[in-house]
């Protein structure tokens, strides 16, 4: 698979094949140079020259000048995007505002609404024919009065409205959500310009204007935007790491390796280079395109009657995969069964499977067990009314049943019917996809504001329950600008930038012309882009490190600069791997040189002689001077994790020149000015950060590139490990070599025997975080599930963030392959961040806590209610439309109120919930029985009694059309009120007291409290019929007011009862236990037992697991041969590749081209796979 993942897997439609060779008079097709594209180093060298003699050769089939460039023509370049592409990726076509909508409506709980909404309207029309006679007997059960019959649609309206808010609410948001990610991007894409030469004229070019053939600049700082092959250039380096994952940058030449890739960063050096692919034929394009973002060409694709790739999964959809090596062993393979293999696959890739977020997961399973008591409630009250009717009018009146009063008896049984429809539209919370979506949605708006833009949702809510969290060092714990931070300057060391004036004039400008001249004149610190933003540094970060050590010291390296230009220095010696220093030697005004150098200090101080005394005088420095400078400031300095330079200079005279050529020579007999500790530093808000991590039960852990003494001196500085814990830091090498068993696969066990105690790796590559990514979340040794998060920013940490359960991409550093793979974007680049979105998804899973505690205390008291007064007075004490009202308010505005409380610190004083932790707890559990019970009590005796207490009228057994009685509207009153004040009581959750803390924090709570209060004194007092309410006077609304203050105390009163007494409460709400999981996660499941698995069914395994496994091992032996050579860097590319996306061969691989990397693996394969 090593070579085939690349490319070969034909993407794309190559309508100019038709064309060939010379594609619309060009002598190159648009397949010759990706396939060129695809080599590397001396193979792709040989390839120009072959086909087309050398570089110049290459431009002139594409019909270029390397001098002047294209003749800037609008046709010519129009044909050129029309045969090659042009220099954009299109973007996956956006759901449409319908789609959205559609898929809102699949949720479980809307769809028993949408059923239970269609009956009740349904019942509403239905007017029984004929007139009561004498004969069928006037059954007094309560029959509706008009006002009731002229308001049953009522329900069933207010129900399918409910339902219709959730959805365009749901709708609208994922489409807002989309459309503001899309800006940010297109925001993006329109700033990044280019240089160009068209017509000999240099010019700057939106990035989506280059085409094929155009001669580009390339400059250090340059991200490349599209691929090319190099015509000259001087000195080039480019770090390659964001598509190879190597870290070490690579040289690039025309005459060694020309081939410069799109979407890798120039880092020294400069050059011009000839466009050959761009968009998505270019290396970032082939790999959006397996990442699925590509959307449109796989549509043309579609209609070219291939089959779809079935791995091809949008990012959207977020499917955690295998990672590459499974892939390999994901090839399905043929079988004489096979057929029926491929079907089921086929129908499997074509249906859209959407990740259900663990909150997700235990609200459907809620709604659906509520849903399922709520019925049997209702089929219960509705079996007793049509029993109790029977009995009562055939048994114990003796009645017979007579044809013609066939009608009246079917008008009662359709009146039952309704009562049981009620009951069930009061069980049913339809408030719950609300409040999750008003949650979520508030949040997700917030957080934008504390720099998080979350483009998928549920994110938000795992966030909450993140146990682990993996971090990059470099940008996202430091800053990424390399500091000076200690020096050692005439004698002292100071530990932070010493004051100007505290050093000899002689030392201050020695040290200022020594770094201004002895540095690359491209390296700069430019003035901040934006207010308040840090300086800009271009070029050498240590180099910048340096320079701006002398602006701390409020000195300027650019008049030194203007000065000596670099055309008047008169010998470089540039800095490589093996000198470890660069010197530059520049003329005095007297006719003499002076030679100023700097590097790292180990090397440079063996050649100094000399050193600046405090007064800028010289004094001699020998070997044991030297070995009490190592003891006592270099190497306290690297204890720190800072980097150690030195700065030395050597005068000669003009009657002694040298032989410059002779180095050793040159460089030696120094006089040391300084020495310098560089480090990358801490942000300053990080240890809090990490501290407030630890304290909420998250273990950070940080993964880097750098070398392990910087590394865990930078973790030390952080806290992610303290003094005298038991914890591990290794580099990726010995990582490898403790995971990995003797074949050189990965074994679960002993990553576990790892993990929990790793906190620093370094030195560690991509694939390297994938794995450990991967096996803290398949890891079964803990009591519940790791959930943990990712932060990456290069392209080659793809594959860890998608394999994340959250994974955060950098907003400013980050690649948009990182930040297309990610879940949530830091538009500040800072850990601080993160801990903002552990608070706001722990604030939603609280929240939508809240809601439930409330709601269902309402559910489980108004079914009662309507159950037991349905059976005993024939008829429920809270009518249908004020059981609307009550709807509403628990739903619909109480969602609003809970689920907008704002985060507070104390949500990070708790350990994580995990995945398994019951959403109702016990607490929760207890807090929703014993108010229910007081309700009950309450309104129960309301009823009963209520009359004679009131002294007024009893409103039970009234009689028919009578006016609606006070007694009623009393027990209506009540109940609101209790309601209103429970919802204050909601507000807590985990049994605290004081119920009002920070209410006021919350604006949207006081109002909808207020506003329900004022809407039900206007229901109560004009409502009239409609509502069956009649006004109460002021005395009886005190006494009602008075009852519902009774919460508020009878809350304090369970508060006081300790959980731990109450072992027969149940939890409820469980995430999916291991035997129910839902048939989606079955489908998820078998997608990931591997292919070869399956056919374990049909007893074929050992052949097969034979075959895999060997060619598992042929592919790790061949790589490890090869590592070195560039065969080696194409390989980990590939497998980079494979990783962000398995691309699965679910068809019959007639479309599967090999590429030409390996020709011999198309022979004798049919499975399609390679075998190296």
């Amino acid at each position: 698979m090593g070579d085939m993942a690349n490319s070969s897997i034909e993407f794309h439609p190559k309508p100019q094949q038709r064309e060939a060779p010379h594609a619309g008079g060009f002598g190159c097709t648009l397949a010759e140079l990706r396939s060129l594209m695809e080599l590397r180093g001396a193979e792709a060298l040989q390839k120009v020259q072959e086909a087309y003699g050398d570089v110049s050769g290459l431009c002139r089939r594409l019909k270029t000048s390397p001098t002047e460039g294209l003749a800037d023509n609008a046709s010519d370049l129009e044909k050129r995007r029309q045969i090659y592409g042009q220099n954009f990726i299109p973007p996956k076509q956006p759901k449409t505002f319908l789609q959205l909508v559609w898929e809102a409506l699949q949720d479980v709980t809307l769809i028993i609404l949408e059923v239970a909404a269609i009956v009740s309207l349904g019942l509403s029309f239905y007017a029984p024919p004929g007139e009561e006679s004498e004969a069928c007997g006037n059954v007094s059960a309560g029959a509706e009065d008009e006002g009731e019959a002229e308001a049953g649609w009522i329900e069933g309206a207010a129900i399918l409205l409910s339902v219709i808010c959730v959805v365009l609410v749901t709708a609208f948001n994922d489409w807002s959500k989309e459309k503001q990610f899309r800006g940010l991007q297109s925001r993006i894409e329109q700033e990044q310009k280019f240089t160009v030469i068209r017509n000999g004229q240099l010019l700057q070019v939106p990035v989506a204007a280059l085409v094929v053939g155009d001669i580009a600049q390339v400059k250090y700082g340059d991200l490349l935007p599209a691929d090319g092959v190099l015509i000259q250039g001087n000195d080039l380096k480019i770090d390659e790491s964001s598509l190879t994952g190597e870290s070490d940058h690579v040289r690039k030449s025309a005459d060694k390796d020309p081939m410069l890739l799109s979407g890798t960063h120039v880092m020294e050096g400069s050059g011009r280079m000839v466009v050959t692919a761009v968009g998505v034929n270019s290396q970032t394009g082939i790999i959006f395109t397996l990442l699925g973002a590509g959307g449109e060409e796989e549509e043309k694709k579609d209609k070219k009657g291939k089959q779809q790739d079935g791995a091809m999964e949008s990012s959207q959809t977020k499917a955690k995969k295998q990672d590459g090596a499974v892939a390999m062993e994901m090839q399905p393979l043929k079988s004489a069964e096979g057929g029926e293999m491929e079907e089921r696959e086929k129908k499997k890739a074509n249906v859209p499977k959407k990740e259900k977020s663990v909150l997700q997961g235990k609200l459907t399973k809620l709604a659906v067990q509520i849903g399922k008591a709520g019925l049997v409630m209702s089929a219960i009250t509705v079996i007793i009314l049509v029993l109790y009717f029977v009995i009562d009018t055939f048994v114990v009146e003796g009645r017979v049943w007579l044809a013609e009063c066939t009608p009246v008896y079917v008008q009662y049984f359709v009146k039952f019917f309704i009562i049981g429809v009620t009951v069930l539209v009061v069980a049913v919370p339809e408030g719950l996809p609300l409040a999750v979506t008003i949650s979520l949605a508030y949040s997700v708006k917030k957080m934008m504001k504390d720099n998080n833009l979350v483009r998928h949702l549920d994110a938000c809510e795992t966030m909450g329950n993140a146990t682990a969290i993996c971090s990059d060092k470099t940008g996202t714990l430091t800053t990424n600008r390399m500091t000076v931070v200690q020096s050692y300057l005439g004698d002292t060391h100071y530990k932070e930038i010493p004051a100007p004036s505290a050093l000899t004039p002689k030392i201050l400008d020695l040290l200022v012309h020594a770094i201004s001249i002895n540095s690359a004149y491209t390296t700069k610190i430019l003035p901040p882009e934006k207010e308040g933003a840090l300086p800009r540094q271009v070029g050498n970060k240590t180099e910048c490190a340096l320079l701006g050590f002398i602006l701390d010291l409020k000195r300027d390296f650019q008049p030194v600069r203007e000065q000596i230009p670099e055309d008047k220095l008169y010998k470089v010696y540039t800095f490589n791997s093996v000198r470890k220093s660069m010197s530059t030697v520049i003329r005095m005004p007297d006719g003499g040189f002076r030679l100023f150098s700097k590097g790292a200090s180990e090397i440079l101080l063996k050649k100094c002689t000399n050193i600046l005394n405090s007064n800028g005088e010289l004094r001699g420095f020998r070997p044991r001077d030297r070995d009490d400078m190592v003891k006592k400031i270099i190497e306290p300095m690297a204890c720190d994790g800072l980097r150690t330079i030195c700065i030395a200079y050597r005068d000669f005279s003009a009657t002694q020149e040298p032989d410059w050529d002779n180095e050793n020579e040159v460089v030696g007999d120094l006089t040391c000015i300084a020495v310098v500790g560089i480090e990358d530093p801490v942000r300053p808000e990080v240890p809090e950060a990490i501290r407030k991590c630890q304290r909420a039960g998250i273990t950070v852990r940080m993964v880097t590139g750098d070398n392990i003494n910087t590394a865990r001196a930078i973790a030390a500085k952080c806290g992610i490990i303290q003094p005298g814990e038991d914890f591990l830091c290794l580099e990726g090498k010995e990582f490898n070599r403790r995971i990995r068993n003797e074949k050189g696969e990965i074994e679960q066990e002993r990553l576990d025997k790892v993990w929990p105690k790793l906190r620093v790796l370094a030195r560690s590559s991509p694939t390297d975080k994938h794995t450990l990514v991967k096996g803290i979340i398949d890891s079964t040794t803990g009591e519940q599930r790791q959930v943990v998060a990712v932060t990456g920013d290069g392209t080659n940490d793809g594959p860890a963030l998608k394999k994340a359960d959250v994974g955060f991409a950098m907003g400013i550093a980050g690649t948009d392959v990182a930040k297309e793979a990610s879940d949530i974007i830091l538009t500040d680049d800072n850990f601080t961040s993160i801990v903002k979105a552990v608070m706001w998804g722990r604030n939603v899973y609280d929240s939508i806590s809240k809601f439930l505690q409330f709601q269902l205390t309402v559910n489980v008291v108004a079914v009662i209610v309507a159950f037991t007064g349905a059976c005993i007075t024939q008829d429920s004490p809270l009518k249908a439309v004020q059981m609307l009202w009550v709807n509403l308010i628990m739903d619909t505005f109480a969602s609003l109120a809970l689920a907008t409380e704002p985060p507070t610190e104390s949500l990070l004083l708790r350990k994580p919930y995990g995945r398994d932790k019951p959403l109702i707890s016990r607490t929760m559990m207890k807090n929703i029985l014993g108010h229910a019970v007081y309700q009950l009590t309450i309104i129960f005796t309301l009823l009963f009694v209520g009359e004679l207490f009131f002294d007024i009228d009893s409103g039970r057994n009234a009689p028919l059309h009578s006016p609606p009685s006070e007694h009623y509207t009393i027990i209506f009153n009540t109940f609101v009120m209790m309601q209103l004040f429970n919802e204050i009581n909601a507000r807590k959750i985990h049994g605290e007291r004081n119920v009002f803390h920070g209410i006021f924090g919350n604006p949207i709570f006081c109002t909808i409290v207020l506003g329900t209060f004022a809407i039900q004194i206007v229901i109560v007092q004009f409502g009239g019929k409609p509502f069956s309410c009649s006004p109460l006077s002021t005395e009886q609304w005190l006494w009602c007011l008075f009852v519902g203050v009774g919460e508020l105390v009878w809350g304090q009163v369970i508060a006081t009862i300790p959980t731990s007494q109450l072992k027969c409460l149940k939890e409820a709400g469980h995430g999916p236990g291991k035997d129910e999981m839902t048939d989606e996660e079955l489908a998820e499941g078998e997608e990931e037992i591997d292919h070869a698995e399956r056919e374990l069914r049909r007893g074929q395994i050992l052949w097969f697991r034979g075959l895999n496994r060997i060619q598992t091992q042929m592919e790790v032996v061949s790589t490890f041969k090869r590592s070195g050579s560039f065969q080696g860097a194409v390989r980990r590319r590939s497998s980079v590749l494979s990783q962000l996306h398995d691309v699965t061969n679910l068809s019959t691989p007639t479309h599967v081209i090999l590429s030409a990397a390996n020709p011999t693996s198309a022979a004798g394969n049919p499975s399609g796979e390679s075998i190296p």
